[in-house]
This record gives C-alpha cells, sequence and structure tokens, in this order.
C-alpha cells in the first residue's frame, strides 16, 4: 500500500508554500508521524531550509549530485536505468529529506516528450513519467513513512504536471491579492486536466510489473497568509481579495457552483496563517521551525510568546490537514 503524498501547489510564487511545507514537516513530526519531506522545486528553497550551508555543499558538488532528487533520475534521463535508490537526510528520527537540486531542470524537457508516449503504451515513458512518486515510495518505505509532504514550484511545466500526478492530495497556499485570484483560475483547470490525462494514459501501461501513481490529485483545501498592513496595501485591498476567494476557489478549483461564504466560514479554508514577521528569519538562522525558537534562539519575551502561539497554529492546522486525508495522528499525542 502506496503513501499518502499531500502537495502544496500555486502557480503563483510568495504565497509562503515552502515556508508552509517545512514547519508542517516539523509539526506532524512532532506529533508522532514519520514524515517525508520532498523538494521537488528546482530552486530547493525546501532543501535549503532544512540543511546548512556546509551540507548543501556535500550534496551539491561539482559533478554528479548522488544525493539528490536529481541523482535518483540520473539513470533514467540518461537512458541507462531505471531510477536510482534515493539518499535520504534524516533530520530527526521522524523527520526525513528527500534532497531537492537546481539540476532538476534538467528533467523538465524528458518529461514533456514522455508525456504523449504514455498513450501509446510505451515503458520508458511511464518510467519516466511515475518517477518521481516511484522514489518518493521508495524512500518513504525505506524509512517506514506516515506521509509525505511535497514542495514544488510556481509555475504549470511538465515538472510540476508529474509531481502533481504522483499526489493523492493538494493544499493550495495563497495571499490576499489579484494574483493569488488569478492563480486559482489557471490552476483549477490545469489539475483537472492533469487528473484526467493521466487516467487515460495509465490503462495503456505495457507491464503490470511497473507501480503507477493514481494520480487522485484531490484538493482538500487552501491556506491564506494574512499580511499586514502596509502603506501600498490598505486593509481594503486585503478585504476586498479575500472576500472573493471562496468563490473562486469552488468554481476554479473544485468545479462547482460557487459560494457567497466568507473566509472565516468557509469548509474549504484550512486555515488563515498568521504574518509571524520576525520569527521567521530567526527561524532560519536557527535552522529549526519557529515554534521550536527558545531564548537560546533569541526569541525572548513577545518572540518567545509568539513562537508559543505558532505552535498551537501550526498543530491545528496538521490536525486539520490529517483529518482530510484520513492520515491518522497517534492518540497519545492529544
Amino acid at each position: 500500500m502506496s503513501v499518502p503524498v499531500i502537495t502544496f501547489f500555486n502557480n503563483k510564487g510568495g504565497v509562503g508554500k515552502t515556508t508552509l511545507v517545512y514547519h508542517l514537516a516539523w509539526m506532524f513530526a512532532e506529533l508522532g508521524l514519520k514524515t517525508l519531506s520532498a523538494d521537488l522545486d528546482p530552486q530547493a528553497n525546501l532543501t535549503a531550509a532544512f540543511l546548512k550551508e556546509e551540507e548543501l555543499e556535500l550534496i551539491w558538488p561539482e559533478g554528479p549530485h548522488s544525493d539528490t532528487i536529481a541523482g535518483s533520475l540520473d539513470p533514467l534521463r540518461r537512458g541507462i536505468g531505471d531510477i536510482a535508490i534515493p539518499t535520504i537526510q534524516v533530520i530527526t528520527p521522524r523527520l526525513f529529506l528527500l534532497a531537492g537540486d537546481l539540476q532538476l531542470s534538467n528533467f523538465e524537457d524528458e518529461l514533456s516528450v514522455v508525456w504523449p508516449k504514455c498513450s501509446d503504451g510505451d515503458e520508458r515513458a511511464f518510467r519516466v513519467t511515475s518517477a518521481f512518486w516511484r522514489v518518493m515510495q521508495n524512500a518513504a518505505a525505506k524509512n517506514e513513512c506516515d506521509l509525505i509532504l511535497v514542495d514544488v514550484g510556481p509555475n504549470l511545466g511538465a515538472i510540476n504536471r508529474a509531481a502533481l500526478i504522483s499526489s493523492d492530495y493538494v493544499v493550495v497556499p495563497l495571499s490576499p491579492d489579484l494574483f493569488s485570484i488569478q492563480g486559482l483560475r489557471n490552476l483549477g483547470p490545469r489539475l483537472r486536466e492533469w487528473r484526467a490525462g493521466w487516467k487515460k494514459r495509465v490503462n495503456a501501461n505495457p507491464t503490470s510489473e511497473l507501480d503507477l501513481p493514481p494520480g487522485e490529485i484531490n484538493p482538500i483545501g487552501y491556506l491564506v497568509q494574512q499580511h499586514s498592513v502596509r502603506l501600498d496595501r490598505p486593509v481594503q485591498a486585503y478585504d476586498r481579495w479575500i472576500r472573493l476567494i471562496p468563490n473562486v476557489y469552488s468554481k476554479a478549483v473544485l468545479d462547482e457552483m460557487g459560494t457567497s461564504a466568507p473566509v472565516s466560514s468557509d469548509p474549504n479554508c484550512i486555515a488563515l496563517v498568521k504574518h509571524y514577521r520576525s520569527l521567521i528569519p530567526m527561524a532560519q538562522q536557527a535552522k529549526k521551525p519557529m515554534f521550536a525558537l527558545r531564548p537560546a534562539d533569541g526569541a525572548l519575551g513577545s518572540h518567545f510568546q509568539a513562537a508559543q502561539l505558532a505552535y498551537k497554529d501550526f498543530s491545528r492546522i496538521a490536525q486539520t490537514i490529517a483529518s482530510r486525508t484520513a492520515i491518522k495522528i497517534p492518540a497519545s499525542m492529544f
């Protein structure tokens, strides 16, 4: 049985997607679940969040990168074999990282070429298209993980198509602005197109020995990053865009009639995520999540109180996502 894959995706960048994946990975591990974070964004920001610079130098040497997702795909990309056994970075006994790589962008053209060939029953095309899923499942099984959280880049290209086909569930991070609204309108139809395209192709798999992802790509909700009021962004603009999100998400992503519900009572809204201001750079410096910051990390007074509130916020978000994906959090953690 495969390990559930939850991907955080929006084709509009700058919505706090990587920060969410990073913190939720830590939180799911904190709640007792063995969690694999997979960085399928060629920018590899999630990997940089988890690892120190000297660790990044080791996995990104001059020459082959055997310890990253690109390394796992390299034999397949070069036509000399199938996927390689993935190397996993152990962050804690319950938290693991499948490291990203800027070299992953070299896989984009190959994924574009093989997509139509799947319809013709080309075995290699299926191996290439399903490679992300098979690498992640291999890594998760090796470490007995309970779930996989995936970070992807902000685009609608072939890498993200393969990443989404590998996903059971999709969470959409948003900002309350025009760009996120337009992103939703682009994203929803594309998800349905990819799901339908994969369902048509999967039946042409020429070999029963090759396990393929089901490609459910089931949207389970959105999160809205609450920005602080700025001189160039008055509160009226925030309110205007945030009022539109439930209706646009319902129509564009779920292909439903739409809704007049506000975000605060919209069942598709997983959470309104606070803007944690100076906690984020402090956490980046300490290489730990905001909610793990202590006075020794510089989290004094109000910063320490904000870190404690962040723990409650991310715990609540993780529990909501778990409830929507049938992932069971150990009862002993409550």
